[in-house]
């Protein structure tokens, strides 16, 4: 074998390939690579459980988007199909974008449900993509292919997919979010930051409970840029929150002129509520989780306006809050334990398997990898910290799966958008592990910041 004298040392050819930065051929390259190895997975395990029926929730979004096609908008489809007469009684139980989603094949004529899980194969590769965008803004083109690739494995994020859960929207939503924060970050313009206030309308309008980034995430990301004066500052703020309020304005006065009780986003909060804060979760092996015998014990007529028997469940649930202050500590522990995987993890693996019908043996695959990503999370913190690159809106997201956690109960499809986070970090630390161990040629352009106006001055 071929030796190469670099005047210093001897290193083999494959090495001195290595140590070469990313092309933007390569990089495309890798990208397509990339969408080819995670359709492959996600299409793989839509096919190995190809009679798959849908259930619950499911059943709920893909039969809400049938009569979003059919043109009789957001209305509840239990009622709609389960009661003689099919009457249309307005619905806002869940955020509107999956299901919106969900309709794109039966828009063009393909209404089986294996043909929606196909098309959420194509929306999961699509995730996969953004976040290796996300990931070359943070720190360049190698560590954006290593996310991608980690993402694509992933199981808890192509597990999701297969299953057509709501959270198969999250990684390509959050990935997208975080792209615009770092481009905002490296590049404070008006225009990026209205695309950052894009990005953030349209991921609450898929996943409500990330409203939470707007105050974790935004307005400290603004307001913590010490060389813009304050003006220019608040100027940022006022148009990143009012583009994000723009994107939201059609579905919210949708629901108020639609709903007797003020509604925001959906209707779902007081039952779930009610399924969280009961004697079943307050005690014994489902601490922290949920119970629909919870739910029936507290029913009203589902024929009830959507948001008047949501302040009634919240009023169920408020109540028995109020009478058990003294245990809700230890259900908070459990709930945040459940999700973040350190309270009663393989129970919690099994009850993922037996409700959600995920497979348990890559659960725990899942799992496991989860562990892995969190300890290099760590280490990755600590490599952006060195390069002067900001890694708050990363954990940020963890905190914000922690508030939505603790108002509702653990499981582990919740911390999907923090896994993104976790991808995202673990990246960062491979890269930086590789490029010491064969001497890569580091990136390091990409951690140049845009000069602010006083630095220009």
């Amino acid at each position: 074998m071929t030796l190469v004298d670099t005047g210093s040392e001897l290193q083999l050819p494959w090495r001195r390939l290595l140590a070469q930065r990313v092309t933007s051929r390569q990089w495309l390259w890798g990208l397509g690579a990339l969408s080819l190895l995670s359709f492959a997975i996600r299409l793989g395990s839509v096919l190995g459980r190809i009679n798959r029926k849908p259930g619950g929730d499911v059943w709920n979004y893909f039969h809400s988007a049938t009569l979003l096609v059919e043109g009789k908008g957001f209305i509840n489809p239990w009622i709609y199909y389960g009661t003689a007469g099919h009457p249309q009684v307005y619905s806002a139980n869940f955020a509107p974008l999956f299901t919106m989603v969900m309709a794109v094949p039966q828009f063009f004529g393909i209404e089986s449900y294996l043909a929606a899980r196909i098309w959420f194969c194509l929306v999961g590769t699509g995730a996969v993509i953004v976040v290796a965008y996300a990931g070359r803004e943070i720190g360049g083109r190698r560590i954006g292919l290593i996310a991608g690739l980690l993402l694509a494995i992933y199981p808890n994020i192509w597990m999701a997919t297969e299953l057509t859960m709501s959270e198969t929207l999250a990684p390509l939503l959050v990935g997208w979010f975080l792209f615009q924060v770092y481009r905002f970050w490296r590049e404070p313009t008006t225009r990026n930051v209205v695309l950052l206030g894009l990005s953030l309308g349209v991921t609450i309008l898929g996943r409500d409970e990330l409203a939470l980034l707007a105050v974790l995430v935004v307005v400290p990301l603004v307001l913590m840029m010490k060389n813009y004066s304050w003006k220019q500052r608040m100027r940022f703020l006022l148009v990143g929150l009012a583009t994000t309020t723009l994107i939201l304005a059609p579905w919210v006065i949708r629901n108020n002129i639609r709903f007797q009780n003020l509604t925001l986003i959906s209707t779902r909060i007081g039952i779930t509520n009610v399924a969280t804060n009961c004697d079943a979760t307050y005690n014994g092996s489902g601490t922290g989780y949920w119970s629909y015998g919870c739910v029936q014990s507290a029913a009203i007529s589902p024929f009830v306006d959507e948001s008047v028997a949501n302040s009634h469940y919240a009023h169920v649930a408020y109540n028995y809050i109020s009478q058990h202050l003294g245990e809700l500590p230890r259900v908070e522990e459990a709930r945040l334990g459940r999700v973040y995987g350190f309270y009663n993890p393989i129970q919690q693996i099994q009850l993922d398997a037996g409700i959600e019908t995920r497979p348990y043996n890559w659960a725990l695959t899942g799992l496991g990898m989860y562990y892995a990503f969190v300890v290099m999370s760590i280490g990755g913190t600590i490599a952006l910290r060195r390069r002067k690159v900001t890694s708050f809106p990363l954990w940020a997201i963890a905190a914000n799966v922690a508030i939505a956690t603790m108002l509702t109960f653990g499981d582990t499809r919740y911390r999907i958008s923090f896994d993104v986070s976790l991808v995202l970090m673990s990246a960062v630390f491979l890269e930086w592990a590789l490029r010491k161990t064969f001497r890569w040629e580091p990136e390091d352009y990409v951690f140049r910041r845009s000069p602010s106006p006083a630095e220009k001055a």
